[in-house]
């Protein structure tokens, strides 16, 4: 396997990365052209995440448990 070479932002630690992307937000913010969620926007992104947390969970306990099967839902 080839070794990734870091670039750019990756060379910097994570307290410097923090620091940055907090002023660009603050920023954003102050210029008027941040992304501001709405309560529909928020809820929908967080059951994707959610979502794509249980499949995942669910695909590793399937390779760790490959003759499991799991009960049905009631």
């Amino acid at each position: 396997m080839t070794q990734k070479h870091l670039r750019g932002f990756a060379l910097l630690d994570r307290t410097r990365r923090r620091q940055i992307a907090s002023k660009g937000g603050k920023t954003a913010h102050a210029r008027g052209v941040a992304h501001e969620w709405s309560s529909e926007q928020a809820r929908a992104a967080g059951r994707k995440g959610g979502l794509a947390h249980h499949a995942k969970r669910m695909k590793q306990h399937q390779q760790q448990h490959p003759h499991h099967q799991p009960t049905p839902a009631m």
